[in-house]
């Protein structure tokens, strides 16, 4: 299989299949991350299809200093946090993918009551905060990962990491037992 770093390169040079290629191989981790920042399967959309066209547009600049996924991560992040600095973020009573195997109605309406109010705190967190946990927990990005994602250092990372991680306990103190 060729390396996404390798696409890239004929993204570079006018290769539209090249970029369909990429566009497959990541299309869900950009909207996956865009709607659980954004609340909504729509903006998500959009928002995923920027990141894409931005990519196409900034190929022949490339330089596969890192995995393109950080590439990728990095272009998603910036569009998500410039949203929330246009927008005031939407609250949902969904998070995406819920999946309730449980067959007991009781247990999906305390997992639906639950899932609610996680949305609801995470989408109050400062946006960059709010990124933070959604690389981490959600994409299972590493420290490094999330700075170089983020623009940042692996330092202030593990301080937003903090202040979210203190906040969501403040908001859902019974949700950690």
């Amino acid at each position: 299989m060729i390396k996404d770093e390798q696409l890239m390169s004929r993204v570079a040079e006018g290769d539209l299949d090249a970029f369909n290629e990429l566009v497959r191989r990541h299309q869900h981790t950009a909207w996956g991350i865009a709607h659980r920042f954004l609340g909504d399967p729509a903006e998500a959309e959009d928002l995923a299809q920027e990141a894409f066209l931005r990519i196409l547009a900034a190929a022949p600049r490339y330089k596969p200093s890192a995995a393109f996924s950080t590439y990728l991560y990095r272009i998603v992040t910036r569009l998500c946090i410039d949203h929330t600095r246009k927008k005031h973020p939407i609250f949902t009573n969904t998070l995406p993918e819920t999946v309730d195997s449980s067959p007991d109605p009781i247990t999906a309406l305390i997992q639906k009551d639950r899932d609610a109010l996680i949305r609801k705190a995470l989408d109050a967190l400062p946006s960059r905060q709010r990124m933070v946990v959604i690389l981490k927990y959600d994409e299972g990005l590493r420290y490094a990962e999330i700075a170089r994602a983020m623009g940042t250092t692996v330092k202030a990372v593990e301080r937003l990491l903090n202040r979210a991680r203190k906040t969501l306990q403040k908001r859902l103190p019974y949700m950690g037992k």
